[in-house]
């Protein structure tokens, strides 16, 4: 009888232990598929994109639909894995979209203008601050499929909390 009774208290705890494992799991893959797919927090910091973003750093938040849906476009600001180093991720403004053609000044490479014509599936990314950014003008043209999302709210610091004007 006793026997039974260990049985009966031993099973009530694996199924409690088994409920709780499966809301943890559900928990996680949900936060996973929202992190991936849906929005995800990212930090950004840098000279690059000097007076929208701070360069010490700020929290913002990316979503990440409208790349898969083609709703990019002129101005919007998007973080993007890096065609020199796809372990970095960079954080950039659109200013050119595929036929355009752009007309560029690299400072730091030569004194006169340089004309460009974004091919199909590309885009033109630039920072803000032109000269202190790595950007189209030093790798040229970026692929759509390297957009990782677009950044839309600015989480952290809290006097600059809220969205972010194109």
């Amino acid at each position: 009888m006793k026997f039974m009774s260990h049985i009966a208290q031993w099973r009530s705890g694996a199924k409690e232990a088994l409920d709780r494992t499966a809301i943890i799991a559900k928990f996680l893959c949900c936060l996973h598929f929202t992190d991936t797919y849906l929005c995800s927090p990212t930090h950004v910091y840098g000279p690059s994109m000097l007076p929208t973003l701070n360069i010490a750093g700020d929290v913002v938040l990316v979503e990440h639909l409208s790349p898969l849906l083609g709703n990019v476009g002129y101005g919007d600001l998007v973080l993007v894995r890096s065609p020199l180093n796809p372990n970095r991720n960079l954080t950039k403004r659109i200013v050119a979209m595929e036929g355009d053609t752009v007309t560029y000044f690299d400072p730091l490479h030569s004194d006169s203008d340089r004309i460009a014509v974004v091919p199909k599936g590309h885009v033109w990314i630039q920072g803000d601050n032109v000269y202190a950014s790595r950007d189209s003008r030093h790798f040229g043209p970026v692929p759509l499929g390297l957009i990782k999302g677009k950044v839309f709210f600015r989480v952290w610091p809290l006097n600059s909390f809220g969205l972010l004007d194109n």
